[in-house]
């Protein structure tokens, strides 16, 4: 077995986002696929903080995560002003990205679960055109409803039959992060990764912003310009409130404890 690396957390509002970078995730991913344990890893910004300010199960779902890599520069900061230097952003997309690259070398498969029909199989497609010998060995489309006894049974014999290393969901936080939760003991995968609109950037149905808009923080209004009808509405909330609860938190006015 693999020894697995051990990875810091900083404490963004009592949500743990370990202090790391792009390629150590990788690292960990991969080291975690050939540890012989199951677990997966969360991709969170902004939006996953702030939905687990009002809902504990998520918060702890977050912070049991084998890995919850920063998606957002906000994050970032927050984990720099605690004496995390090195951290950096890991989005969604970009970490794909390495453990694709590593996975041809290596010889780790992947299967791909969400999106909206025909998204899954344009991404595969995608995959095996930018990473010549990918293994991709399977994709699932979900219904935008929970899974009836049937699909989760076609799901896990798919699943099954197909072993696949990395085990990667293409939906919305937290219905993602809580798809994980549940079925990563039902289904025979070794990692699972909740990559959230990270489909949508690999087979261009959302435009990925410039680098000067990551690194500036400014991706949420990206996002917004591109989506503002089903957006608006979290960003007016999320925005504002994240900013003065981090306030509160630096200040010590609140304190917030990582319990899992």
């Amino acid at each position: 077995m693999t020894a697995m690396i051990r990875i810091p957390r900083c404490n963004v509002l009592g949500v743990g986002v370990s202090a790391t970078n792009p390629a150590a995730a990788a690292d960990f991913a991969v080291a975690l696929a050939r540890s012989g344990s199951k677990g997966y890893i969360g991709v969170t910004g902004v939006h996953g903080v702030m939905e687990a300010q009002r809902d504990e199960a998520l918060r702890g779902i977050l912070n049991r995560a084998s890995l919850n890599v920063p998606d957002g520069m906000p994050t970032v900061w927050v984990g720099r002003s605690q004496g995390f230097g090195e951290m950096r952003r890991v989005y969604g997309p970009d970490l794909m990205t390495c453990l694709c690259e590593r996975s041809v070398r290596e010889g780790q498969t992947h299967f791909l679960y969400g999106g909206q029909p025909g998204v899954a199989e344009q991404l595969k497609a995608n995959l095996e055109r930018r990473f010549p010998g990918i293994r991709v060995v399977g994709t699932f489309t979900p219904p935008f409803r929970p899974l009836t006894t049937e699909e989760h049974a076609e799901l896990a014999r798919r699943v099954s039959e197909a072993q696949p290393d990395f085990f990667w969901v293409g939906l919305s936080t937290p219905k993602q992060e809580r798809f994980m939760a549940e079925c990563l003991p039902r289904l025979d995968v070794k990692v699972m990764l909740g990559v959230g609109a990270a489909f949508d950037v690999w087979t261009g149905n959302i435009r990925d912003a410039p680098r000067w808009v990551k690194k500036a923080g400014l991706q949420w209004a990206h996002r917004l310009i591109q989506e503002p009808k089903r957006l608006w509405r979290r960003y007016a909330y999320i925005v504002p409130a994240f900013l003065v609860l981090i306030l509160f938190q630096a200040l010590g006015l609140r304190k917030y404890r990582l319990d899992g």
